[in-house]
């Protein structure tokens, strides 16, 4: 079946419904549905997402879109498809970036800073500290250990992980919700859910139809969609590739430990442990092992 909306996942669709300028209240309600009202976002200003110090080859599988609201706060925005070894690491480093560039250069800066959350999108479970968490949005602050207090509350950072979400379309009632199953789920409807009927919608589903694309952003797009089925595939095979040397490895203990069940087994009716060794294949220290 061929998709009528673009899947968000691919750095065409991420960067079309978050990172356009056009699109941009589309952004605003996001993070506005993400904060649960705390946050009050009124605008957003594009900032250059090269500030953030990464290097462009390694960015295969990372899409982001950095910006700063009507009061100066930095918010960082990531789709991440793929697990990273370092990743808890990489946020923390590109959150350094928005630090930085608030200082100011001479006169008496006081070293006061504007808030900065960095918020990752991420199309994989995160195991890597929130192997018992159970909820999909994870929000990190620097906390005093002893009294479990935020010890500061300017450096946020938000971990969602999309395939958590297991929300039915009768089940939405919050707009996070909503946005979560849109991130989930779009490239996969054929029309827009009868719970999704908020105005902000109504821009999101004419910017996702992908036969309302022009000739230059449908290329655009179809280069993005196999980029990323090029990450899926090579994910899925590394998962195969891995299940398979599991497998073997498991017959392989296995057959070893089938011969040492037959080699206490001779010995227990009195066999040598040079018979032994020589029918069971294990050495003679092994079956000399047995005996004690």
């Amino acid at each position: 079946m061929t998709a009528k909306y673009i899947n968000p996942h691919t750095d065409f669709g991420f960067k079309r419904l978050f990172g356009s300028e056009f699109n941009k209240e589309l952004l605003i309600s996001f993070l506005n549905a993400m904060f649960h009202g705390e946050q009050n976002v009124q605008d957003v200003t594009y900032l250059n997402s090269e500030q953030l110090g990464d290097r462009s080859d390694a960015r295969r599988a990372i899409f982001d879109v950095y910006c700063e609201n009507d009061k100066g706060e930095k918010f960082i925005v990531e789709m991440q498809n793929v697990y990273q070894e370092f990743f808890k690491d990489r946020t923390i480093y590109y959150s350094t970036f928005p630090i930085r560039e608030q200082a100011q250069r001479g006169g008496d800066w006081d070293f006061h800073l504007n808030p900065v959350y960095t918020i990752g999108l991420l199309n994989f479970n995160f195991a890597d500290g929130l192997e018992n968490a159970k909820r999909w949005h994870h929000e990190v602050k620097l906390m005093e250990v002893d009294t479990h207090e935020i010890f500061y509350d300017k450096l946020t950072y938000i971990y969602v992980e999309i395939p958590k979400f297991d929300k039915k379309e009768n089940e939405l009632f919050t707009m996070y919700d909503k946005w979560m199953y849109i991130l989930k789920n779009l490239s996969k409807l054929m029309q827009r859910p009868a719970a999704l009927q908020e105005r902000i919608f109504t821009r999101l589903f004419e910017q996702a139809e992908i036969a309302k694309f022009n000739k230059h952003e449908l290329k655009l797009y179809e280069d993005s969609v196999n980029a990323y089925r090029d990450i899926v595939n090579a994910i899925r095979t590394a998962e195969k590739k891995k299940f398979a040397e599991g497998r073997a490895e498991g017959r392989a203990e296995g057959r070893a430990e089938g011969r040492v069940e037959v080699a206490r087994k001779m010995l227990d009716k009195g066999m040598s442990t040079e018979l032994v060794a020589e029918m069971t294949g294990l050495s003679l220290e092994e079956v000399s092992s047995l005996n004690q």
